[in-house]
């Protein structure tokens, strides 16, 4: 993700995504991704969504009649862990978190802006509405696998990168996981000593 960090139109408006928005979130995964290896797929995609389909977002034309210019997919996941690209999430507790206690992270695991609408913090604006979400219920950090060289502007943003952090071969060798911890008083951000530490477990663009 390299879109500016500028203010975003006033036209354009973030919701939770639907079930008639695949298409468009596919296509648009699809364009970002392929050409580098990254691509997910339609099944693995959506079941991040059935996951957790209060945290996973598009940004629309308020009119409806401007189509889905990007789209954001998060899932409760416990730190220092993410999704394998390669696999969806099958909820048995193999993968991720299964269905045991709710992690009190939030990863956030793809986001990607439509090609004519970057460069107008559209990026920033899907995140940082994450995060505000996150916080109100509860969570205590949000994390991402930054790739193909992006954790340069992540830091930017607050996210600490943690190359100790082994990743699932299917995110590449350029890929880093960072997190952030969520500070309960926004204007406050939390100090890097105090940002979370790896424990025994060992894509923005969002991986």
């Amino acid at each position: 993700m390299t879109d500016a960090l500028v203010d975003a139109p006033t036209d354009l408006r973030i919701r939770l995504l639907r079930e008639e928005d695949w298409d468009a979130v596919v296509a648009l995964e699809e364009r970002a991704y392929a050409a580098s290896g990254l691509s997910e797929g339609r099944e693995a995609l959506r079941s991040r969504h059935r996951a957790s389909p209060d945290t996973c977002f598009v940004l629309e034309h308020p009119d409806g009649q401007g189509g889905v210019g990007g789209y954001l997919l998060a899932l409760p996941y416990p730190l220092f862990r993410c999704p394998d690209l390669a696999r969806s999430e099958d909820g048995d507790g193999e993968d991720g978190h299964g269905a045991g206690e709710r992690p009190t992270n939030m990863h956030a695991h793809d986001l990607v802006v439509a090609e004519e609408l970057r460069g107008r913090g559209l990026s920033l604006r899907m995140l940082r509405h994450l995060e505000e979400t996150a916080r109100t219920a509860g969570y205590r950090s949000v994390s991402l696998v930054a790739v193909r060289g992006s954790h340069v502007l992540w830091t930017t943003l607050g996210y600490r990168a943690r190359p100790e952090i082994d990743l699932p071969e299917s995110y590449g060798t350029r890929a880093v996981y960072m997190a952030m911890p969520l500070d309960p008083v926004p204007s406050r951000p939390l100090p890097y000593p105090t940002d979370p530490t790896p424990g025994p477990h060992s894509r923005a663009e969002v991986g």
